[in-house]
């Protein structure tokens, strides 16, 4: 079927270059749709143009284009770079692209102090810390700073390091520091045993495993046996941790195994990390816009996107098939590198097992991934019709807003709106409020917060019918120019009073569901009626209102915390029952730091001279 592009369109087809570039594709509203690379401009751009044209995408894709923007580039590498850049800041509708708009996390390791600590980290920045990454489970990160902390007792506070302070915290005394604030080791012994820690995570644990064994063998002999029973505990660690990596290839081995599995418009790819012989992790990652894209082109964006933000590039990337411009991408990756990387397709072998071994991998993840979605849709619409039954609602609730208040006595409120859509949450229409009219009370807070919110979509819906053609603007506006299906108050009859005084305020008692949620019994309360509702126990409606409750419970602390944080510890610590200056200064010379203080249990908190049980309640109370 021939194909017509608008008339400024064909113009620019008809003076394109013969060089190397990018090319963006905009749609009528100047939104980049596409971004794509060449080495002929005018070869590939003029294709997507062409009588006969084989793939579904294309044909949906150039029906939308209303302009095309051309930036020339002497190379090709450049031009790789260049589209990389572009997809990562505009991340197109239409492009190949990790699933997920957030960066993945790191573990970071501040190699370039004095007394490194190690975090984690979802930016990389040249400051001289060494990265390792990206993973794709921040709960996974943490857990693995957990078992690495017990064999190398790394800092985690803020002190600055003399070696010369009285007494170290409390982590010292359960072995999950060395104290180098008090001189138990010197800077060159903790930096010593930061770089086995960094030699480990990269899959060089042999040495590491022999060392501790000598020195606990030294202590034995030295009759220090509570040293020698530490030494044997971060023995069995690193046994634990080593006895998950297999050891599939050469000792010197430092390879990148990709595969995929594709499945209905789903794909999933799966990444084997090889070091030194040893395949010491696996990550899988999902990819958007891969409908009627080619294999060859997904395997290019994937790596295009994955090592522009990956901390390590190894020797040799092992694929399942070849890949468009594979030398563009090896001479790109030695230039992140500083040494030559190799991109193969093994045919037989050891390699090619271990590309058959990751491809199936990936059809695992993906198949059980999928087998999650259907039955998470299927619990969505169930709960959905449970509640619209209960609450006697006119449709499934597809919308759900809930709102909710934190604040310590009053000060600093924060109120949360969170957004669940079909059943999950939609955090882009997440939203927080700073309370600003009244202080020590929850009703007026959620009125001002209610009103605020429906003062938004009154705004959106001038602003709709001032021009009808701001389609852009539509979008973006979301979280307030649409009405919810339900929406909840976290709160029993005295914060319903206040939704249901504010939709009238706005005419909007008839439109908007409301309902109340009681937080002892979970009881919904709604408007109009004297007894509550009690859903069943163990029913799908129950879960989903409660787990949109607690996300705006989380949502709501975590925006108070941010909002403590600026008014200072003192006056944090100050607004907690029981804590004067005396007890202020005993807290903070112990822990260091509010964050140290906060992570603390009640029985360490507790344990600190001149504060008694009920104040330490207090205050974990107040810093949750």
């Amino acid at each position: 079927m021939s194909f017509t592009p608008p008339e400024n369109v064909q113009e620019i087809l008809n003076n394109l270059p013969t060089r190397p570039g990018v090319y963006l594709h905009k749609d009528k509203n100047g939104t980049i749709i596409y971004v794509g690379k060449a080495v002929n401009l005018r070869s590939r751009v003029r294709s997507y143009f062409l009588k006969n044209v084989d793939s579904v995408k294309t044909h949906q894709l150039r029906k939308q284009i209303a302009d095309i923007e051309i930036i020339t580039t002497d190379t090709e590498l450049e031009a790789l770079l260049l589209e990389m850049t572009l997809i990562k800041k505009h991340r197109p509708h239409y492009n190949v692209r990790l699933k997920d708009d957030k960066r993945y996390p790191y573990i970071k390791v501040h190699w370039g102090e004095d007394f490194p600590k190690v975090t984690v980290t979802r930016r990389m920045v040249r400051d001289g810390s060494r990265y390792f990454g990206p993973y794709t489970s921040v709960w996974a990160v943490h857990q693995t700073l957990d078992m690495l902390r017990k064999i190398f007792p790394y800092l985690t506070c803020d002190r600055v390091i003399t070696g010369k302070d009285d007494r170290a915290c409390l982590y010292f005394d359960i072995k999950l520091c060395n104290g180098p604030c008090i001189g138990a080791v010197d800077k060159q012994q903790y930096r010593a045993m930061i770089q086995e820690l960094m030699d480990f995570l990269n899959g060089k644990s042999e040495h590491i495993a022999q060392g501790i064994e000598q020195k606990m063998a030294a202590a034995a002999s030295n009759l220090q046996f509570e040293k020698a029973a530490e030494y044997r505990d971060q023995l069995k660690a690193v046994e634990k941790v080593v006895a998950k990596q297999k050891v599939i290839s050469a000792a010197n081995a430092d390879q990148d195994v990709i595969a995929f599995a594709r499945d209905q418009g789903d794909a999933c790819v799966q990444i084997f990390f090889i070091r030194y012989g040893k395949l010491i992790g696996r990550e899988y990652f999902l990819l958007d816009g891969t409908e009627g894209e080619s294999d060859e082109e997904i395997l290019r964006e994937f790596m295009t996107q994955f090592y522009d933000e990956a901390a390590h590039v190894p020797k040799e990337v092992l694929l399942p098939r070849e890949v468009e411009e594979a030398l563009v991408i090896e001479q790109w990756l030695k230039q992140k590198r500083g040494t030559k990387t190799t991109i193969q397709v093994p045919q037989r072998g050891r390699k090619k097992e271990l590309v058959e071994m990751a491809t199936n991998n990936a059809q695992d993840t993906l198949a059980t991934l999928r087998q999650q979605w259907a039955a998470d849709r299927s619990k969505h619409v169930t709960a959905m019709a449970e509640l619209q039954e209960a609450l006697s609602l006119p449709t499934p609730p597809a919308r759900i807003e809930c709102y909710d208040i934190s604040h310590t006595q009053g000060k600093q409120t924060v109120a949360s709106m969170v957004v669940f859509v079909q059943g999950a949450p939609r955090k882009s229409d997440y939203r927080r409020f700073n309370i600003r009219t009244v202080g020590n009370d929850d009703y007026g807070a959620m009125k001002e917060v209610l009103t605020r919110r429906f003062e938004r979509y009154q705004e959106s819906l001038a602003g709709e019918l001032h021009d009808l053609s701001d389609i852009g603007k539509e979008k973006k506006d979301t979280a307030w120019s649409l009405l919810p299906d339900l929406l909840i108050v976290d709160g029993g009859k005295g914060q319903l009073a206040m939704a249901v005084e504010v939709l009238a305020q706005f005419g909007l008692q008839d439109e908007v569901p409301l309902t109340g949620l009681a937080k002892q019994e979970e009881e919904l309360f709604v408007p109009g009626q004297s007894r509550s509702i009690l859903l069943p126990r163990r029913s799908e409606g129950l879960y989903l209102v409660q787990r949109v409750r607690d996300e705006a419970h989380r949502f709501a602390n975590e925006g108070h915390r941010k909002r403590r944080a600026k008014v200072g510890v003192a006056s944090i610590l100050d607004s907690v029952p029981g804590i004067g200056p005396k007890r202020r200064k005993a807290l903070l010379t112990h822990f260091g730091s509010l964050e140290e203080l906060r992570q603390a249990t009640l029985e360490e908190i507790a344990s600190v001279p001149g504060v008694p049980l009920e104040v330490a309640e207090a205050i974990k109370g107040h810093l949750a």
